[in-house]
């Protein structure tokens, strides 16, 4: 492998820690009442921009963002590290293209923000509402069904442990923070996904609304429950510690 393509994988890689960690810490701030919000991937953006520097900061961001997803790019079309060409390889590779797709968008609206200095970060309800509702009940419960599986990948992946074989950090003094940082983050990940899958799949099967959900949406959904402020903080918590985990590690990724 090239390594151009080496360097921009490892340059997606923070960029793309960088956004969970911010959403969860300004997560785990809401739920401890300590400020900050329940953020999202697209909320962040906004955080970022009231910054000083702002605009400096979202155009570095957006670039790495879109590094990250031309590596997803690469993997989903070119197999650099032969997945292979069976059913599994190819799902897993596909779902390297969605990715692809939804980090180029954030990076576009980040782009968008600094263009045409600030707006809302919503709107893509207006674009939904176009379609036709069986074409929407459709697209929601195959979004569903596909994020339900991600959440399944993710509590296997945390639960037998693989995810440490991507990186290269047997050595480093700080092994054992990243291996229990990944731990952790990719717990939460899969709770959060799960939460949105079963929005997608409740509008597209029972409630016939077209509303869009996102992981602001599961924050609030968690903080809304039983012990909602310990759950929304502990999931908050795990996804600060999930990009902790890749800011640390991603200048140690396996590519062979």
């Amino acid at each position: 492998m090239k390594d151009s393509t080496k360097k921009i994988a490892k340059f997606g890689l923070f960029a793309k820690g960088s956004i969970y960690l911010i959403s969860g810490i300004l997560t785990l701030l809401s739920a401890l009442n300590m400020g900050g919000s329940k953020s999202g991937k697209f909320k962040v953006l906004d955080f970022l921009e009231k910054q000083p520097l702002g605009n400096v900061i979202l155009i570095v961001l957006a670039l790495g963002l879109i590094s990250y997803s031309v590596w997803r790019f690469i993997q989903c079309f070119s197999d650099p590290e032969n997945e292979g060409s069976d059913t599994k390889a190819k799902l897993k590779r596909a779902g390297f293209g969605v990715s692809g797709l939804i980090y180029l968008a954030l990076a576009g609206l980040a782009i968008k923000k600094v263009v045409a200095g600030g707006g809302s970060s919503s709107g893509g309800q207006n674009y939904v509402d176009t379609f036709g509702p069986t074409v929407i009940t459709i697209a929601f419960i195959i979004i569903g069904v596909a994020l339900a599986v991600k959440a399944i990948f993710h509590f296997k992946k945390a639960y037998q442990k693989k995810f440490m074989d991507e990186y290269s950090i047997a050595d480093l003094k700080y092994h054992k923070l990243a291996k229990n940082a990944g731990y952790f983050g990719y717990y939460a990940r899969a709770v959060v996904s799960g939460i949105i899958a079963f929005f997608f799949l409740k509008a597209g099967l029972y409630s016939g609304q077209n509303e869009i959900k996102g992981t602001q949406d599961a924050f609030s959904f968690l903080q809304d429950s039983s012990y909602g402020d310990i759950l929304l903080g502990l999931v908050a918590a795990g996804l600060a510690c999930y990009g902790i985990f890749v800011v640390l590690l991603s200048k140690h990724k396996k590519f062979d």
